[in-house]
């Protein structure tokens, strides 16, 4: 049976997978906390990182490195980007990119990528995309970027004509970098908690508990899928 890796950026967003596992036992690690155990019969290793793409990285590698996990899915909240993405639409990585990153540097460097974007696993997004016509909820899939900033409009519009991608947060390339180098399947399963016309970090508050209720609810139906 695999074993999957559950990485949150925040303590709100993992809070829902904690709720429904099972035989649960913490190893701290580099001031992190990592909760194993069974959620609808399934081994799972989840952590929450903190914000920015090293702690989430650190994760990553630490869930690769100490639990031996099969995959990670990357789950929680983003904010989203393209016009008609709306709130508690919940987003599913096809391709990850950094928007903060030049982009010659993964391409010219290690880990010398064809591209600059990071692709989601296949087989991962075609269980995905299966669940996703029987959710309740609304589930889009296509480009996300990462970066560490708070998007206002100017950068908005900078990023859109650049990459167009459909949310923004701050770890998800983080999390695909370190499942690239490692050989490991990637999935990123985001909700929606602000958007072009609802904006600000009082919407993301607002929004965030909920919104992570969702991820979790799609991620969850996703391992369902697994064998």
């Amino acid at each position: 049976m695999k074993k999957i890796g559950i990485l949150c950026a925040g303590d709100t967003e993992l809070a829902p997978f904690l709720e429904h596992m099972k035989g649960q036992q913490i190893t701290e690690k580099a001031m992190l906390k990592f909760h194993t155990g069974t959620i609808n019969h399934v081994n799972v290793s989840a952590v929450y990182s903190g914000v920015c793409k090293v702690n989430a990285a650190i994760a990553a590698q630490l869930l690769i490195d100490m639990f031996h996990v099969d995959l990670i899915i990357n789950a929680g909240t983003a904010g989203g980007m393209k016009e008609g993405v709306q709130l508690f639409d919940t987003v599913i990585s096809e391709r990850v990119i950094y928007h903060d990153v030049a982009d010659d540097i993964l391409t010219d460097f290690h880990p010398w990528l064809k591209s600059n974007y990071f692709l989601a696993d296949q087989e991962l997004c075609a269980i995905a995309r299966a669940y996703s016509r029987r959710s309740k909820h609304p589930v889009l899939f296509g480009t996300m970027v990462t970066g560490e900033q708070f998007i206002e409009d100017e950068k908005r519009e900078e990023i859109n004509q650049k990459f167009d991608p459909l949310s923004t947060d701050m770890e998800t390339a983080g999390v695909a970098h370190v499942c690239y180098v490692n050989r490991i399947p990637f999935l990123a399963v985001r909700t929606i908690t602000d958007t072009v016309t609802h904006q600000g970090i009082e919407t993301f508050d607002q929004n965030c508990e909920a919104a992570s209720e969702i991820s979790a609810e799609i991620v969850l139906g996703i391992l369902g899928q697994l064998d």
